[in-house]
């Protein structure tokens, strides 16, 4: 056996932080990683992506889905720079992601192909954690710290390998000699509670609330029997970031569904009659949706102490683990439920329920996208998971999509960046062969980067013991941007080309239906949920139907900002209103 080279090295240190495969884009600046990766046997694995936009989106995905480390390789210049999309996705989700990118520079500085100033590339997105290896030393020692610091600060870090360095000889290296430090990977991280004098005004001013309303993100993850056993004890109504949407059982009569833009009315007249707000785990941008400054008093609970209060004023600060922080707060709230609120959230639940089940069934020229995603509904596997891309599929999925518990689903929340569902999808499938994945895409994101990655979907199916990754495709061939309230318009400029997405399934050996009339929709789910292979699942839907954003509550009180009288007017307009709110409501 060849001598090992420092290549093998970062193999070694991959698995001892239990990755269990690295997503890349393959180039000779990381030739030996991929040589070495190639060695190993599978362990960890390399998954060629087809660009290295989508293996960054992959390794942040597996981020998601796994709660582990995401790993993506790349190579200097052009390579580097695609890595970016997926990693601020990661950044601003907070996800763990290592991206190690080579380096092959040689020559004068300034002066070299496709060179590029990496530190300063990736400074914004990694928080500062920029690191080079300068010789093969110092590699063990620097991948521990890119993967601590990425668990610890839930963020994208880099590490740069000159090829130089990736294939020099595996150093002699002295536990005790200067400079090498001895770590254990995957040391775990601290448990964090907040103080007893936070917990005991935080239970104070929640037990004092008499129309209390809870708001979820994904940071809520763990702790959905606190979460709901709060909501009993102070008869509260629930909502959901988009992201926290798969926290909890939407079935729930008290779930009001998701807040903001793309959520639902009877979220936001949750908002708009609150006295009381607990935010948990929640870093939700869509504040318009909020209750109205001074409307309440407001908990806010959340590991990362930098993230509270940078939404919504809060009165009381919990740093802390979500389900530990609100066991904390179970034995200290006093049990005292109000019956006339939780009647007023449940009559808005239910009028809100019946109105979705309108929308879908109304008439759409061909297939009303609504229905599409209601028809799912019914038939999303109890397992499994579900990656949704961005655009209007994301209105459609954080409203008609019920979510089964134990589902997981994950978007890019945040960025807000299209063409991660499919990459995404494949990184939840490679994590869990034997369970079933759904992928929800638009047809601007199918052929931005979806239809290059059915080919990896192509390449890896065979393996899987569960084949069944159904991709949506909603075809409204609108070029303008949402889509949605628009009548399909004659502009070529306008107008996204159409292409046979079904087609191009079937062409890479996969499953591929076509449904242009709206009786046929569930049976093309069936079909494609039982197909033995992946399936592509083409829906021909109209554009003109409107989006529709819920009203936020007291939109015309929003941006008064007022002194003395007229502050004081104010306040009682806003407590007129809300008194007129809760009888409307009951």
């Amino acid at each position: 056996m060849a001598d090992r080279i420092v290549a093998d090295l970062v193999v070694d240190r991959l698995r001892a932080w239990r990755v269990p495969r690295a997503f890349g884009y393959p180039g000779e600046a990381i030739a030996p990683i991929v040589a070495a990766l190639d060695r190993a046997g599978g362990d960890p694995a390399f998954i060629p992506a087809r660009h290295e936009e989508t293996a960054s989106f992959m390794a942040t995905g597996h981020a998601k889905f796994t709660g582990g480390i995401g790993v993506c390789l790349a190579t200097q210049g052009p390579s580097a720079v695609q890595l970016l999309n997926g990693l601020y996705d990661a950044k601003l989700d907070s996800k763990p992601v290592v991206a190690i990118v080579g380096e092959d520079v040689s020559g004068p500085l300034g002066g070299a192909h496709q060179e590029i100033g990496l530190s300063r590339l990736f400074a914004d997105v990694c928080n500062q954690f920029v690191r080079y290896a300068r010789g093969p030393g110092q590699v063990p020692t620097l991948l521990d710290q890119a993967f601590r610091t990425a668990a610890a600060t839930r963020s994208p870090v880099c590490v740069v390998l000159p090829r130089e360095v990736q294939e020099a000889a595996v150093p002699d290296l002295q536990v005790h000699a200067a400079g090498v430090i001895s770590a254990t990977p995957g040391e775990p991280l601290a448990r964090v509670l907040p103080h007893e004098v936070d917990l005991a005004a935080a239970a104070q001013l929640l037990g004092s609330g008499q129309r209390t309303a809870i708001l979820v993100g994904q940071g809520g993850r763990g702790a959905e029997d606190e979460i709901v056993a709060l909501a009993d004890r102070l008869g509260a109504g629930i909502a959901t970031s988009l992201l926290g949407k798969p926290v909890l059982d939407e079935r729930l009569p008290f779930h009001a569904g998701v807040l903001g833009e793309v959520g639902t009315r009877a979220a936001a007249e949750l908002m708009g009659g609150c006295d009381t707000l607990l935010l948990v785990g929640t870093n939700d941008p869509w504040t318009d949706y909020f209750p109205m400054p001074g409307q309440v008093r407001t908990v806010q609970i959340d590991i990362d102490g930098r993230r509270i209060g940078t939404r919504y004023p809060v009165d009381v600060a919990l740093v802390g683990d979500a389900a530990e922080t609100l066991r904390a707060l179970l034995d200290r709230v006093p049990d005292r439920p109000n019956p006339q609120w939780r009647a007023t959230v449940e009559n808005s639940v239910d009028r809100w329920r019946s109105e979705v089940t309108e929308r879908a069934a109304a008439p759409a020229e061909p297939v009303n996208p609504q229905l599409v995603l209601q028809e799912l509904s019914s038939r999303v596997p109890r397992t499994g998971a579900v990656a949704v891309d961005i655009g209007s599929v994301i209105y459609w999925y954080a409203r008609h999509l019920e979510l089964p518990p134990g589902v997981n689903a994950q978007l890019c929340g945040t960025l807000g960046s299209m063409g991660c569902a499919l990459p995404y999808a494949i990184a939840a499938k490679l994590a869990a062969p034997d369970q079933p994945v759904i992928a929800l895409v638009g047809d601007g994101a199918m052929q931005l980067n979806g239809l290059a990655e059915l080919i990896t979907v192509s390449h890896h199916w065979s393996e899987w013991r569960d084949p069944r990754l159904v991709v949506l495709v909603l075809n409204n061939r609108d070029q303008s941007g949402m889509g949605g309230g628009r009548p399909p318009s004659t502009d070529p400029a306008r107008r996204r080309p159409d292409v046979p997405y079904a087609g191009w399934a079937r062409l890479l050996g996969l499953h591929g239906v076509r449904v242009d009339r709206p009786e046929l929709v569930g049976a093309a789910w069936d079909e494609a949920l039982a197909a033995d292979r992946p399936s592509v699942l083409e829906a021909v839907v109209d554009p003109a139907v409107p989006l529709s954003p819920p009203e936020p509550a007291f939109a015309d009180l929003r941006g008064v900002f007022a002194e003395g009288e007229a502050a004081r007017r104010v306040r009682d307009q806003l407590d007129r209103r809300l008194s007129l709110a809760a009888e409307e409501l009951i």
